[in-house]
């Protein structure tokens, strides 16, 4: 498998990133290091955790509390996805500024084919927006 960076926090979320089938775990550490660059320069969120929630990568902001919980994963219908809380309105808010660019699950994950390039630069605003999640309250 693919070294990550940072490298995982557990060998559980190692041994859930290696069970991904490829390509989409190539897509699935692509995210992953998307979370870890935006948290890491977006000084409000403090330390990133990176934890197995419901068997699926989790990224939480524990120190400073001030972002939803991001996940990681593969949907029933293939390719990959990236998941949010479904009580936030961070899709719902996502999908007016892109309202064609991407496949939406109602208001709870974002798919992708997996080979099909990310646009990194959008989906760090969705990225960003779960990180700071609560200081917007």
């Amino acid at each position: 498998m693919t070294r990550a960076s940072p490298a995982f926090a557990s060998d559980d979320i190692a041994s859930a990133f290696a069970a991904f089938p490829e390509p989409e775990r190539t897509g699935l550490l692509s995210l992953r290091s998307l979370i870890f660059e935006t948290a890491a320069k977006t000084p409000a969120v403090g330390r990133l955790s990176e934890a197995l929630k419901w068997g699926q990568p989790a990224y939480l902001t524990p120190e400073t509390k001030s972002g939803s919980t991001i996940r990681l994963g593969i949907p029933k219908s293939g390719g990959f996805a990236i998941y949010t809380h479904c009580q936030t309105t961070l899709l719902t808010d996502f999908q007016i500024l892109f309202p064609d660019d991407f496949q939406y699950e109602g208001n709870r994950a974002l798919h992708f084919c997996a080979g099909d390039g990310l646009p990194l630069d959008k989906l760090e605003i969705l990225v960003r927006n779960a990180l700071t999640y609560h200081l917007k309250k």
